[in-house]
């Protein structure tokens, strides 16, 4: 946290194709050594096979599949007498969509599908039909802030 104010958003420019901010998040994001358009071919790739398996409109299906792994609620640590708690809190908007977007490419980079392209393809689709390793994240986050609702009191 900055000791002088809080530091401004910036906004990113919506991407050439689709017109979107949330498309360049998640390019911005799956980028690997500032590779920028090696980045982009891997995603609207696999945005095109999303949109021929999915039998939907591909950035549909993408927004689906990113609010499908939104978290709602998660856990934070405090101290409070020597002890710590995990505290439920709500999550940031922001914070929230950040999350979606790092567990979708975590998620499709840990499978064992041949190309980027292609675990990208089936997480995403797999997101967007609830299921995968991003939505099961999800879900697991949820879990531990119910499981500890009791020490929701605690809240700042």
């Amino acid at each position: 946290m900055p000791r002088k104010g809080h530091t401004e958003k910036r906004e990113v420019l919506p991407d050439p194709i689709h017109n979107s901010q949330l498309v360049t998040k998640f390019i911005n994001s799956l980028m690997w050594g500032g590779k920028r358009t090696k980045a982009q071919n891997i995603f609207y790739e696999a945005l095109d096979k999303v949109g021929q398996k999915g039998n939907d409109e591909p950035l549909k299906l993408f927004k689906k599949a990113v609010e499908n792994v939104k978290p709602v609620v998660e856990v934070k640590t405090r101290r409070v007498g020597g002890a710590n708690y995990q505290v439920p809190v709500e999550v940031n908007p922001t914070r929230r969509q950040s999350l979606a977007v790092r567990w979708l490419i975590t998620y499709a980079r840990q499978r064992s599908e041949k190309g980027m392209v292609d675990k990208l393809t089936a997480e995403l689709l797999d997101a967007a039909n609830n299921r995968g390793g991003a939505v099961k994240k999800k879900e697991d986050v949820h879990r531990m802030a119910d499981a500890n609702k009791a020490f929701a009191h605690y809240r700042w």
